[in-house]
């Protein structure tokens, strides 16, 4: 191979075709160099279309011309026995590399792959574990982080083609970003801008062979001069896969003729026209490692395809070149009329008289700036100015849906996949649940056969570690039937399926399988729980024996009371999921009341004699433990409503529920004096809201911790504990005079010296509050004692003339004043009720 490969020589028919291979030089993902591949092949008419490529994929090239096949897809290549080692190579309708698939397929002529093979370049690329985890090496179509787990790829020279930010150095900068230094020598600060204004907006093809092929001589011709000045650069792998390019463009002349095209990164052209031997390209492959890989097509997105995402050979604005590849004729009038729409639907006023504007003033900058037609920048502008009233909103919406774009490739069924991928859309296509790139959010609703469907599946995903969809939080409902899921179907996915794959050939039986596999391995009681829980959400029956055992091993040996409590309320859950999904949660119910019991048991004495830290943390634990003890002691289904479990009172003579053990456990904790405040306070309230205390026992509680005889730090936390420092938990003060009477209090008789301890913790409880709570909670301090009976509790038997101040409204029920409001109720509530009794039954 000598001289420019006929990048330059005279073409049209094949009897005057370049008798030397056609080299065409290409930035990877560019409309304007995908426009002038395909006016080069037109030209020179090829017998084969070589392109840069892994050649393991030739046999997947009859799958790009079938039907069923829309870009942005990509070749997923992984190693067999590890499917996380993986590389992908983008492809979008504006590639130069689809371009040249596609014409080729349309014209029948052969078409080969000639890059290193993924076998190798999998291999290399393989991280030493005495090293710092760094880039590792880049197939031309721009290979994806994938290759090495948590690392990215460092950009290539191929990569700089898209306007990579160049490096300090000059050195440096000339060596990883070729058309930077082009850019700057033509007096463009942006390579971006440069390669627009030169390339994507030129039009290919012409009146002569010489109007299609120039472009590419004299970027080759570029591309040399900078090699030879300052050395090839690029990735060190680079001369490894330009001397295996160099083979396979041999073995292709050999086969069909000098008539070849080869379609490639444009730095790699000088290489490929390099004068070498057989001998030399041989010896720099020899010794290479080799794992065994698999090959498929799988969709992309533009997300992924845009250099944001983290793809070193990606472009800025891929939905703006796509957009510059299918309309080549007035681009600027229809991308502007494209973006109106969009505003349109957002419901911002944009008329037609705003997109003349916004088309002038693009053309007007163009010709302000010296620039040949509009790019980007100058209709990006136009929209801001025009469209968005100088407003930088509706041009982030712009970037974001029509800039880069939520374009989804799809991949024909005939592709090869793993049996889990198959078996994945097969279902996906039954429950008609389609992958999209766009992020939206999907609601459930668990009685519908469907939807509950769709939930098993989500959830099965989730356990084999494939993010489809992330579980939000609801629209405020009365049931537990209704599931909120944000869908997105990222790219990744598809190696994540096939990660998965070892587990099963079935969704159902590879999620069972890692179910069982995930009990099997977890170190703490909470994973074990948390494990038998998704199996209830995923519907995966078979896994449950196998998570119960383990369940029962871990509970049986764990006695540590934090733990316990922290397994609870997932396993609770679980019990509560089974009832509404249908599912038997009989063993899990049982093993939850035997975990529960324990707690019972062994929480007092866990709670006594801890430091500030481990009271906070023991506080969590008892408000998870509550709730879930109440779910506990609801009524199965089949008992009907109205039991005794539902008040908390067991009647005379029955086994106490697991409420009354419960609230034993928190009096044991309420009344004991080695535990914190904190603690002791958080019982308080938890009785007080089950009405377990009676008259009077919450007063009487705080009147104790409250006493001069206590510490004011302790006195502190137990107002903490019991007023918490939510909105919710400040209303009891509100509406319980007698207990911010003794709040108010025991604040007054603090002590200088003790009020600057015990300031913080003060205020940070009473801050937590919402505005409505202060505000109500100052109003009732400020208006001043009212002069109530005695406390409860006080110790003092209470005579006529035996007061208390209080703030607010005073004792008791005053009937006149709470009749005063029924009206108000009645027109708000329900305009058709009657209220007859203002006290009665109506009210």
């Amino acid at each position: 191979m000598n001289g420019p490969g006929g990048a330059g020589g005279p073409g049209g028919g094949r009897g005057t075709a370049p008798a030397e291979p056609v080299l065409l030089g290409v930035r990877h993902h560019g409309p304007g160099s995908a426009r002038a591949v395909r006016a080069a092949l037109e030209q020179s008419d090829p017998c084969a279309v070589l392109i840069e490529g892994p050649p393991e994929a030739d046999a997947l090239v009859p799958l790009a011309g079938h039907p069923g096949m829309r870009p942005p897809v990509a070749l997923l290549a992984h190693v067999r026995d590890a499917p996380g080692r993986s590389a992908f190579w983008p492809l979008a309708e504006f590639s130069p590399e689809w371009v040249a698939l596609r014409w080729a397929l349309e014209r029948e002529v052969p078409v080969r792959f000639i890059d290193l093979p993924a076998a190798h370049s999998l291999a290399m690329a393989e991280p030493d574990p005495g090293q710092e985890p760094g880039p590792g090496p880049e197939p031309e179509l721009g290979q994806e982080a994938g290759q090495v787990p948590g690392q990215e790829p460092e950009p290539g020279p191929e990569e700089a083609l898209g306007g990579a930010p160049a490096p300090a150095a000059p050195d440096a900068a000339l060596r990883t970003d070729p058309l930077g230094a082009l850019a700057r020598a033509a007096g463009y600060d942006d390579a971006e801008a440069w390669w627009e204004d030169v390339v994507e907006h030129r039009t290919a093809g012409g009146s002569g062979a010489a109007d299609a092929l120039a472009p590419f001589a004299a970027v080759a011709e570029a591309m040399a001069a900078l090699r030879e000045t300052y050395g090839d650069g690029g990735h060190p792998h680079d001369p490894v896969r330009e001397a295996h390019m160099r083979l396979r463009v041999r073995a292709a002349r050999r086969e069909f003729g000098d008539r070849v095209a080869v379609v490639c990164g444009a730095w790699h052209v000088p290489a490929l026209t390099r004068r070498t031997t057989v001998a030399a390209d041989r010896r720099l492959l020899s010794g290479l490692p080799k794992v065994k890989t698999e090959l498929t097509w799988v969709p992309w997105t533009h997300r992924r395809l845009s250099r944001h995402s983290g793809y070193g050979a990606g472009i800025a604005s891929p939905g703006w070149y796509g957009h510059l590849f299918r309309v080549p004729d007035r681009p600027v009038e229809r991308w502007l009329t494209r973006a109106a729409g969009l505003l349109r639907e957002e419901d911002y006023a944009v008329s037609p008289a705003h997109v003349i504007e916004a088309v002038r003033l693009a053309e007007g900058l163009a010709a302000v700036r010296g620039r040949p037609l509009p790019g980007l920048a100058e209709t990006t502008d136009a929209i801001r100015a025009v469209l968005g009233d100088g407003s930088d909103v509706p041009t982030a919406l712009i970037h974001d849906r029509l800039v880069i774009g939520d374009a989804l490739g799809e991949v024909p069924d005939d592709a090869p996949a793993v049996p889990l991928q198959r078996d994945l859309d097969r279902t996906a296509r039954t429950l008609r649940l389609k992958p999209a790139a766009a992020e939206r959010e999907v609601e459930l609703d668990l009685r519908k056969e469907t939807d509950a469907g769709r939930s098993r599946l989500l959830h099965r995903l989730r356990l084999l570690g494939i993010p489809w969809g992330e579980p939000v939080r609801s629209r405020a409902t009365t049931g537990t039937f209704r599931e909120t899921w944000r869908l997105r179907w990222e790219p990744e996915l598809s190696v994540k399926v096939a990660e998965a794959g070892i587990w099963g050939t079935t969704v159902r039986s590879a999620a069972t399988a890692k179910a069982a596999a995930d009990a099997a391995s977890a170190t703490a009681l909470a994973e074990v729980t948390d494990v038998a829980e998704r199996c209830l959400l995923a519907a995966l029956p078979e896994a449950l024996p196998h998570v119960m055992r383990a369940l029962a091993d871990r509970a049986a040996l764990d006695t540590d009371v934090g733990r316990l409590a922290g397994a609870l309320p997932a396993l609770v859950r679980a019990v509560r999921y089974g009832d509404v999904r249908g599912t038997d949660g009989a063993a899990l119910r049982e093993v939850a009341a035997g975990l529960a019991e324990r707690i019972f048991v062994g929480l007092p004495p866990a709670c006594a004699g801890l430091d500030a830290g481990a009271a906070t943390e023991m506080r969590d634990h008892l408000d998870a433990t509550h709730r879930a003890v109440t779910l506990l002691s609801r009524p199965e289904p089949a008992e009907g409503a109205g039991t005794e479990e539902e008040t908390g009172d067991s009647a005379a003579g029955s086994a106490p529920t697991a409420a009354d053990r419960w609230a034993g456990a928190l009096r044991a904790v309420a009344e004991r004096e080695r535990v914190p405040g904190l603690l002791r306070g958080r019982a308080v309230r938890l009785l007080r809201d089950d009405g377990r205390l009676g008259d009077g026992g919450a007063e009487r509680l705080m009147g104790l911790a409250l006493s001069s005889a206590a510490p004011p730090a302790d006195a502190a936390g137990w107002i903490e504990g019991f007023a918490g420092g939510r909105d919710g938990d400040g209303m009891v003060l509100v509406h319980d005079e007698r207990l911010l009477a003794l709040v108010d209090g025991w604040l007054t008789r603090v002590s200088p010296e003790a009020f600057t301890d015990v300031l913080p913790l003060l205020r940070r409880t009473f801050a937590a509050y919402g505005p409505g709570v202060r505000r109500a909670l100052g109003e009732q301090i400020r208006r001043g004692p009212a002069l109530v009976p005695q406390a409860p509790g006080s110790g003092r038997t209470a005579g006529p003339d035996d007061a208390v101040p209080v703030p607010g409204f005073g004792p008791g029920l005053d009937r006149d004043r709470a009749a005063a409001v029924l009206p108000t109720l009645h027109l708000l509530l329900d305009p058709a009720l009657h209220v007859n009794d203002p006290l009665g039954k109506a009210c």
